[in-house]
């Protein structure tokens, strides 16, 4: 048998940050105990506190030794004591850059329909996955200012796209609807209408793609039609595959009709290299020390990490117990209102999986 232990780093971050993750190390010790697999931990303290004594934001020799573990596990960064964009930068976009984390993958998933503010939709009808390219368009720091504090101030922004970008985001999303084996679509998010040299690249690429994969019915949808379908008739999704910015807005509408930040994980991937597993609800800084923030979506973001490993009934445990937890415990998903503290939630999860 092929020796089963992983090297985790984990990144417990800011505000509620270290407590997720510790409700999700205690779900990962009870699934490594009942599925047979060896872990071995390294924390990394990167984050607010860090940056205020030592200045330090991502430290080359940590980058360096991030790429010799098999997955990072990460819980938030964002301390309001730091001004916006050091830490999000310094640390989360550079990894992905570092790393080169090229998909971020989002899974849109209902687990019980009392907490889908779409009405009459079931679990059913919330069920699809963004594929979010995670390493190029308006997010790489192409542009600048010109006459800067002046009436004449010019700021630029430029979306930078490559065939190669494009290309490998577009053939894993193809490859993971394939994979998915549900409705077997995968839609393009764009807007070709307006942005007409970016979009005139991702959608040639697209439908060039498609034809390598017959089985998989290949769409088009401008972004804004997108955010109105899913909230009309998320059922016509299975996979959605777009670029960074618009990646990153509608994966928060998705979060929203899944139940809320609660509930809602993602993973910043590199198939070929390490990859790194979050909820996206960010650090939650008024919630910090109270005991209250919901933990499933860090323990749901374990249950990727499992997956990328190879481990895919522990994976499949964790989704399992997360569902049951869900329907048969919670009053609602959100901090201070679940009926159990957080700590308590994380039990309720470990429990489920060691039974």
């Amino acid at each position: 048998m092929p020796d089963r232990t992983y090297k985790i780093a984990v990144i417990p971050g800011d505000g509620t940050g270290p407590e997720v993750i510790r409700e999700g190390v205690k779900v990962l010790e009870k699934a490594a105990g009942k599925f047979n697999f060896k872990y071995e931990e390294t924390y990394y303290d990167l984050g607010g506190e860090r940056f205020l004594q030592t200045k330090e934001v991502l430290p080359e020799s940590v980058i360096k030794e991030l790429k010799s573990q098999d997955a990072i596990y990460l819980g938030a960064i964002g301390d309001p004591r730091v001004k916006p964009g050091i830490l999000e930068k310094g640390i989360l976009l550079k990894l992905r850059f570092e790393l080169d984390q090229y998909i971020n993958l989002r899974p849109v998933i209902l687990y019980d329909r009392r907490f889908c503010p779409l009405k009459d939709k079931t679990e059913e009808a919330v069920d699809f996955v963004v594929v979010r390219e995670n390493t190029e368009g308006l997010y790489c720091g192409a542009g600048g200012f010109s006459r800067k504090n002046t009436q004449s101030e010019v700021a630029i922004q430029e979306s930078i796209n490559t065939y190669k970008g494009v290309e490998r985001c577009v053939r894993f999303a193809f490859e993971y609807a394939k994979k998915r084996n549900k409705k077997k679509k995968l839609t393009l998010c764009g807007k070709t209408n307006v942005l007409t040299f970016a979009f005139d690249l991702w959608e040639r690429t697209f439908y060039k793609v498609a034809k390598d994969y017959p089985e998989i019915q290949a769409d088009y949808a401008h972004v804004d039609a997108t955010c109105m379908w899913m909230v009309k008739s998320p059922e016509w999704f299975d996979v959605i595959v777009t670029d960074n910015m618009f990646g990153d807005i509608i994966t928060d509408l998705g979060a929203i009709i899944q139940g809320g930040m609660g509930i809602a994980a993602g993973g910043n991937l590199n198939p070929q290299g390490v990859s790194m597993f979050e909820p996206i609800g960010g650090s939650a800084p008024k919630y910090t020390g109270k005991n209250v923030i919901n933990p499933l979506a860090a323990i749901c973001a374990l249950g990727m990490l499992l997956d990328s490993l190879g481990e895919t009934e522990a994976a499949f445990a964790v989704e399992n117990a997360v569902k049951k937890v869900v329907k048969d415990k919670l009053k609602t998903l959100a901090a201070g209102k679940m009926g159990y503290s957080t700590t308590e939630v994380g039990d309720l999860v470990a429990a489920e999986i060691g039974s």
